[in-house]
């Protein structure tokens, strides 16, 4: 584990611990990012509204974290493994949207979803070579078109 990344977990530590939570904070390495796995009592918290709570916590690591100081290593803050769930989901259903396009031609829309969301989209419809994606709208949350690569 690097120096950088413990300075983000205990950062994560910091906040929570501003809350009243005594949370631990496990490292998953993947080819895409690290995940850091938020767990203990009332951790739960951030699951709320569909998540919304940990939607603003990785926002906020986002923010103290800048992609200038950080690179390319892209943190994805979990609870209780909610987000990995909801993402494999995602995946899944980005690529039977993608399946779609190609046996209809037409195109598909999903959304509106964050830039995290987004990117996970993008990242499995870019599997399947006979389709593409592209993010439409001016606001934070945008929606993502698949359609045929001409």
């Amino acid at each position: 584990m690097s120096e950088f990344d413990e300075r983000v977990i205990t950062f994560l530590q910091d906040v929570t611990g501003a809350m009243g939570l005594n949370l631990d904070v496990a490292t998953e390495e993947t080819p895409d990012h690290v995940r850091l796995n938020l767990t203990g009592d009332n951790a739960d918290v951030f699951l709320r509204r569909n998540g919304e709570p940990l939607d603003a916590l990785q926002v906020i690591v986002n923010t103290a974290f800048r992609r200038e100081e950080r690179g390319d290593r892209h943190y994805v803050v979990d609870v209780l493994g909610f987000r990995k769930e909801q993402d494999d989901a995602l995946r899944a259903k980005a690529r039977a949207l993608a399946e779609k396009v190609q046996a209809s031609g037409e195109s598909e829309e999903l959304g509106p979803l964050n830039p995290y969301s987004r990117r996970i989209v993008h990242l499995a419809v870019a599997e399947n070579p006979a389709v593409g994606t592209e993010s439409l709208g001016d606001d934070f949350l945008k929606t993502v078109v698949i359609s045929l690569k001409r």
